[in-house]
């Protein structure tokens, strides 16, 4: 299966694309989609649309993994903004059909790490080992994404209950 992971943002939404192979994981594709503050919102948003669109395209993934949005009370504009970039990420996974999949942050951590409050550096080496990375990326929006894929494919091979 192949997994799409995105960490949202309006000047740097972070990608990482992996194939699950039974929980063997290899990576695909990883990096950033980068919009400057000088240019107006509607064209970032659509740089990030289309910078989506053109991954989606290349690399036909099955799923989408979306970061949920967590915006500190002091900060409710960073939410507004935070929502129109997430708003144009449901869109661009609608339009290709992709299951769209949501998770916290702190979801997303205890299945990478075991701990929800686990720092960005933990979860950036532990995704660095487990997709056999040899360096580090430059933004650990890269592989804040792709713990995202990878949370994504342990959850979905995770025995269902009922009650």
């Amino acid at each position: 299966m192949r997994i799409i992971g995105i960490d949202p943002a309006l000047r740097i939404t972070g990608f990482g694309i992996i194939d699950d192979n039974k929980g063997s994981f290899s990576l695909v594709k990883a990096g950033t989609i980068i919009t400057t503050a000088n240019k107006p919102l509607p064209l970032r948003l659509n740089q990030i649309f289309e910078g989506l669109n053109s991954l989606i395209s290349e690399f036909k993934p099955q799923v989408m993994v979306l970061e949920k949005i967590y915006v500190h009370y002091q900060h409710p504009a960073t939410s507004f903004i935070l929502g129109q970039a997430r708003g144009i990420i449901c869109l661009a996974a609608a339009q290709a059909n992709l299951t769209l999949i949501e998770y916290s942050a702190t979801h997303v951590k205890k299945s990478i790490i075991g701990r929800g409050m686990a720092s960005k550096e933990q979860v950036q080496r532990m995704v660095a080992g487990l997709l056999k990375m040899k360096t580090l990326p430059k933004y650990k929006d890269v592989t804040d994404a792709l713990a995202l894929a990878i949370s994504y494919s342990y959850f979905s091979r995770a025995p269902k209950f009922s009650v």
